[in-house]
């Protein structure tokens, strides 16, 4: 099952994974910072004739500007993205896979969230840290829960938010494709915490040793490399 806003994007993606894997799909069109839409997205996941075994928590976008020269009311929108539509559609899939003892949850975070530097690290540093505390719930139920922490991306995150990312060294990149199969691979292990690429685990790690201050600092300036458009 598909979801997004857009109902021609999904049929798209849904014809085209039709023809190359010879699968059925659902879509369903909704907008996750309408609460009415989220509800039944909710609903959906929560229905006993047709079982979800794995959730995938991966709506998100970002404002790409700091809290106090950007919009409130997109601030507002990306919280209810990024956190409360997490938090509604992992307690509709925790519950309906804990009746049945077994599935899966992911939620996808950010190595931001280990030290936020803006509103939407900050945002991510919370998916994590409910993503634990759900997996905790979870334990010895049969169902997983995991946050996928990942860094910088080529997806469409940074094109949509008109941010330019060109000074980002190429090490820092990763690649959609083997971020999933990474994933996949600690879900199969059990993992709460999924951190794709040696790079980045790397990072990960030093950001739980040095000093805050520190790692602000640092994380500010790869940040920075980030930059709007003109």
């Amino acid at each position: 099952m598909l979801v997004a806003r857009h109902r021609a994007r999904l049929e798209n993606v849904s014809d085209e994974l039709r023809a190359r894997h010879s699968i059925n799909i659902e879509i369903l069109a909704a907008d996750l910072t309408k609460r009415t839409q989220l509800r039944r997205v909710a609903d959906r996941i929560a229905d006993r004739d047709r079982p979800i075994d794995l959730l995938v928590n991966n709506a998100g976008f970002t404002t790409g500007k700091s809290l106090l020269k950007g919009d409130l009311a997109g601030e507002e929108a990306m919280l209810d993205v990024l956190c409360r539509a997490v938090l509604v559609l992992s307690h509709a899939g925790a519950l309906s896979m804990k009746e049945r003892g077994r599935g899966h949850i992911i939620n996808v975070s950010s190595v931001a969230g280990f030290v936020p530097t803006s509103t939407y690290g900050a945002a991510k540093a919370w998916v994590t840290a409910f993503t634990e505390t759900l997996a905790h719930e979870l334990a010895g139920s049969g169902v997983t829960a995991t946050a996928l922490c990942p860094g910088f991306t080529r997806t469409e995150l940074q094109e949509r938010a008109n941010i330019d990312s060109s000074r980002v060294p190429k090490v820092l990149w990763l690649e959609a494709d083997s971020l999933v199969r990474d994933c996949l691979d600690d879900v199969t292990a059990g993992k709460v915490i999924s951190v794709p690429g040696l790079q980045y685990k790397v990072i990960a790690g030093l950001a739980q040793v040095v000093p805050n201050s520190l790692a602000r600092a640092v994380s500010g300036r790869v940040n920075s490399l980030r930059r709007p458009k003109r």
